[in-house]
């Protein structure tokens, strides 16, 4: 993997977890915390907008060779294979362990 292709990721994946911990924070806080909630959303939403468009929309150099869309869906799909099988190792290591 290229290193701005694991950029791609690791930005994406940083917007949208802090995107949703800022809604989060806004939603259920109170006093500053609702107001960082909604800084914090507002900048991840702006974050990954503006990478978004760098690699997917722009023609700048660097950024236009990465191939954001296929590697974010390979990264989903690879991310759902490894959750299924830790989830069936782990349901395995369970019933073995409970019926002994």
């Amino acid at each position: 993997m290229e290193v701005l292709s694991f950029l791609t990721l690791v930005v994406f994946s940083f917007a949208l977890i802090m995107l949703l911990a800022g809604v989060f924070t806004a939603f259920y806080g109170s006093g500053k915390s609702r107001r960082y909630g909604g800084i914090m959303a507002v900048v991840a939403l702006a974050l990954g907008l503006i990478w978004a468009y760098l690699v997917g929309f722009s023609d700048v150099a660097p950024f236009s060779a990465v191939p954001a869309w296929d590697l974010v869906y390979n990264a989903v799909v690879d991310l759902a294979g490894v959750m299924i099988g830790a989830l069936v190792a782990v349901g395995i290591f369970l019933v073995v362990v409970l019926k002994s």
